[in-house]
């Protein structure tokens, strides 16, 4: 029998640690404590290569239960719609009307924080409605 794995997701992004502060407000993640012997992340930034400053940050679950999620820079830009994205699930249980007021509840609270608004999908005979929308770099996640 094989072992189960703990995963990570990784985002390419231009602004790691933009887009990561972005998923803790997001998801209630928390930036974890900076290495052994540096006050902060910055002083501990300042001591890598200059073209590798800036160049990652991470955020993670607080409870240890959800996937550590790392954001690294690259250099192009998003071009085509993601493969694969998150689900940030808001309305889970909850059907009809109830749900799609949780969906936009949520939707509200994120646009602040620099999410846009895609479009609302509306429940069909196989799916429940869920919430399309794209984070401050415009990768695609949906509020289900």
């Amino acid at each position: 029998m094989p072992s189960i794995k703990q995963v990570q997701i990784t985002f390419d992004c231009a602004e790691p640690e933009r887009v990561a502060r972005f998923w803790c407000e997001v998801l209630g993640y928390v930036v974890p404590p900076p290495p052994e012997g540096f006050a902060t992340w910055d002083e501990y930034d300042r001591t890598l290569p200059a073209e590798r400053q800036g160049a990652g940050f991470v955020c993670m679950d607080p409870t240890g239960v959800g996937p550590r999620m790392y954001f690294q820079r690259v250099p192009e830009g998003k071009v085509v719609k993601n493969r694969v994205h998150l689900d940030v699930r808001v309305g889970t249980g909850l059907v009809g009307e109830e749900r799609v007021a949780a969906l936009e509840a949520e939707c509200a609270r994120l646009i602040p924080l620099g999410a846009t608004r895609v479009r609302l999908l509306t429940a069909d005979e196989y799916n429940e409605s869920c919430l399309w929308m794209e984070d401050i770099e415009n990768n695609e996640f949906c509020l289900d």
